[in-house]
């Protein structure tokens, strides 16, 4: 899933806090004040679906925040009026924008889920009001957006709701500019599901989300994104070091602990940020989901470059199985199917935690089956996230906001403060309640994460219901109706100006729906980083293959994107700039993914290498399906990968694999091939990934066999230092293997390329500073790769691209 605010500033993104994990979503909430707007509730107390966006530029664009297509829109020439009279002009005032588009979205945040949700940009400006910004030129196709300019179907005005007839916009494409409404400049903007698919994303045939469950269990699928959270028992032990020396350097000491009582858990939420570790904690002291925040600010790991160091962590403490132990360490369970390490000693992973309010920590065996292991997959209630719905929505009988039950939702001791006596005759109801929320973060930051069950704002069935008081005799109108008979009437007609739901037959009558905070919902699965087979089809694009390119470019992308997703989020390469440069990188070393084992040529051997004609065809049968490495058989055996390498034009392309990168018997330099999306090559690099997964233990070799004299001299019969034997190499061509071992390779083989990656900007390089900064890290990456910088204006072109569209 990729998706982004409807705004994108430019400016402001370099964030000084080191924990932050997204500088744009916190630039962007900067943007929506708290004086009016607030979700989800309004200051007179209604239901409120949305927020209110204010940028700092009038001219700055309202964009989709994600793929999707268009359910309906409103164009209009000019604004309309509230019915309020301008008195310097005697005439209506034309102080409100009624545009609006309507956008449904249907994407992937994990395998076999996925979720559908709509998009709503309100009081977008006039046509008259938006040529005053600058010529907008529409796009040579009325079916097509842009991220420069307006679509044609934007650009004509017309009478009333128009439905969306199939138009499709992607992300970042601009909808429009942001107008006013009753004088108020802002845009409004909602995310809501319906009913039908709001339950169907909670419980899928896999995963159910345990979206503001007060007691979560363990869930029992793999689908897993964004941080890890933990739920531990009083029964744990929370030890100041785990049964290791004192100065063992990867377990800094600590203090011991306990919880209050054995009633008590402790949440506690752990994520890795430019190679550190960092940690929240909440108390739930009686075991009732009451839960304080302990921890407001994120706590340090005391390890320095914790995940940098990750690899190095697991090779150290799960030798057997060290595929398994990073799994553990970075999501606390294992995610691979069928692992290979199982009994409770074997899986043992002791974290640091912090467990009282000063950020004391303590190690904790987070593997045991007594502690819950959850992610944001799971919507963990500790969090913020709760659902309101009939059951508890605090509501009085005019179906309004109760001050008093809204605080018992939020928890009195964020509002103590803010109190105000309902018997002081200065201030109304409205007023306290005004006064609680504007003058508080903590409660508006509290409220971002309810989940609200009601009916949309923008029905006109629901007028009555939803503003039934002002026109009682004691409502705003009904105190009126002396002077101002038609007051409400007046009112109605506005509003029926900017309502359009009922003219969507799929979301009329007076539905209800289930509204997000949208800031908080993009926020949350910005996290996610799985990519459906359209955003990965943007990225590796048609344009890429030859026009009889077999398998096909869809055959391919459906072959890969589930190794692919899987082998990023176990390696820690979702973040934007990660996962811009994996892609990039891979493109070149895979061909687009055409490639995921090396070829050889067919020509003649000379004094001074292979000199290579044609393709042979032989070595691109593809050993995942063949069942044997190429060579394996005798008649297999081809000189190219043992020669240096002359393309037909007589261009030396590389040197001999013989006796590199740990190649000692005759047959190595073709059995260890470059294979998989990184083209992992070489009898050391091989051995390295047989370990990490555990099909090979490292006590069956020498390690470093390669630096035995004999090896130095070509002498493979006089060598006294153990080769690494690996029987099947072809076990990387394996679609789910081709990835993995690309990720291994990555993060393992070149630790130091995160850091690199790290330094980059997510978003694509626009200035010369800026540029040159991206063609460093670029070059950097490059030639740890390999050892050059072989084909490295094309890697770079690559990233580029797949940063334009993952940022």
């Amino acid at each position: 899933m990729i998706i982004s605010p409807p705004f994108l500033p430019q400016s402001g993104l370099a964030s000084s806090d080191e924990t932050d994990t997204d500088p744009m979503m916190t630039a962007v909430e900067a943007l929506e004040p708290g004086y009016h707007g607030v979700f989800p509730v309004t200051f007179d107390r209604r239901w409120h679906g949305g927020i209110h966006l204010v940028p700092g530029s009038p001219d700055e664009p309202v964009r989709a925040i994600a793929d999707g297509e268009v359910v309906a829109y409103r164009v209009s020439q000019n604004p309309i009026s509230d019915g309020h009279i301008d008195e310097s002009t005697g005439q209506e005032a034309l102080n409100t924008n009624n545009g609006f588009v309507l956008l449904r979205h249907v994407t992937d945040t994990g395998d076999g889920r996925t979720i559908t949700f709509y998009s709503l940009y309100m009081h977008l400006l006039d046509l008259t009001a938006h040529q005053t910004l600058g010529a907008q030129q529409p796009v040579t196709s009325s079916q097509d957006t842009s991220p420069t300019v307006l679509a044609a179907w934007l650009l004509q005005a017309g009478d009333g709701v128009r439905q969306g007839n199939g138009n499709k916009v992607h992300r970042k494409d601009i909808l429009g500019h942001w107008g006013q409404s009753q004088g108020l400049r802002h845009l409004h903007f909602e995310i809501f599901m319906t009913g039908e698919d709001f339950t169907a994303w909670l419980d899928q045939s896999r995963h159910s989300v345990q979206l503001g469950e007060k007691h979560p269990v363990q869930p029992t699928s793999d689908d897993w994104w964004g941080h890890a959270y933990f739920v531990i028992p009083a029964t744990a032990e929370f030890v100041a070091r785990p049964g290791t020396p004192h100065d063992d350097p990867w377990f800094p000491v600590l203090s011991a602990g306990k919880l209050p009582n054995d009633r008590s858990k402790l949440y506690v939420e752990a994520y890795f940020h430019k190679g550190q570790r960092y940690t929240r904690a909440w108390l739930d002291e009686n075991g009732d989901g009451n839960c304080v925040l302990l921890t407001p600010q994120p706590v340090k790991d005391n390890f320095s470059d914790y995940e940098y160091k990750l690899y190095e962590r697991a090779l150290a403490f799960y030798s057997t199985c060290p595929s398994d132990g990073y799994e553990l360490l970075r999501f606390g369970r294992i995610l691979t199917p069928s692992p290979t390490l199982n009994s409770a000693q074997e899986k043992a992973t002791w974290v640091a935690v912090p467990f009282d309010a000063n950020g004391t920590q303590a190690y904790v065996d987070i593997s045991r089956t007594s502690v819950i292991k959850l992610s944001d997959a799971d919507f963990p209630f500790f969090t913020g996230w709760q659902k309101i719905d009939s059951n508890n929505a605090p509501l009085d009988a005019n179906g309004l906001f109760s001050y008093r039950r809204l605080r018992q939702l939020i928890g009195d001791a964020m509002a103590t403060a803010y109190d105000v006596s309902q018997d002081d005759p200065k201030f109304s109801l409205d007023d306290q309640f005004t006064h609680y929320v504007q003058g508080n973060d903590t409660v508006r930051s509290g409220m971002a994460g309810f989940v609200c069950h009601t009916s949309s704002e923008w029905d006109p069935v629901n007028n009555d219901q939803r503003y039934q008081d002002l026109d009682k005799p004691d409502g705003y109108f009904g105190k009126c109706e002396d002077t101002d008979p038609d007051g409400y009437e007046r009112f109605s007609g506005f509003l029926k100006k900017l309502q359009f739901m009922d003219q969507i037959p799929s979301l009329a009558g007076g539905k209800k729906f289930w509204f997000f905070h949208p800031l908080a919902f993009i926020r949350h699965f910005r996290k996610c980083g799985w990519l459906s087979q359209d955003e990965f089809k943007q990225i590796y694009s048609d344009r890429r293959y030859s026009r009889h390119q077999q398998p096909t470019p869809d055959q391919l992308r459906a072959t890969y994107l589930n190794p692919l997703n899987l082998a990023t989020r176990k390696f820690g390469l979702t973040s934007q700039a990660r996962l811009a440069h994996f892609l990039g990188q891979g493109a070149v070393e895979s061909a687009w993914l055409t490639s995921m084992q090396e070829t050889s040529m067919l020509g003649q051997l000379q004094s001074n290498g292979f000199h290579g004609t044609v393709i042979n065809a032989a070595s691109t049968a593809l050993e995942s399906t063949v069942g044997h490495w190429y060579g394996q058989i005798p008649a297999e055996d081809d000189a190219w990968f043992r020669s240096t390498k002359f393309n037909s034009h007589a261009t030396r392309i590389t040197g001999s694999y013989d006796w590199r990168n740990g190649n000692c018997d005759r047959e190595d330099a073709q059995k260890f091939r470059g294979r998989g999306f990184k083209q992992l090559t070489g009898r050391s690099n091989y051995a390295d990934y047989w370990t990490f997964k555990g099909w090979i233990s490292g006590a069956s070799f020498t390690a470093s066999w390669w630096t035995d004299p004999a090896y130095l001299a070509h002498n493979r019969s006089d060598m006294t230092k153990i080769p690494a034997m690996v029987n099947d190499p072809q076990r990387v061509a394996l679609p789910e293997n081709c990835l993995d071992s690309a990720g291994f390779y990555l993060r393992f083989e070149r630790p130091y390329l995160a850091r690199h990656i790290d330094q980059d900007s997510p978003q694509m390089a626009i200035s010369d500073v800026d540029k040159q900064k991206e063609q460093q890290v670029s070059r950097d990456i490059t030639h740890a790769i390999n050892g050059g910088y072989i084909d490295w204006d094309r890697r770079l072109d690559y990233t580029r691209s797949a940063k334009n569209i993952i940022s």
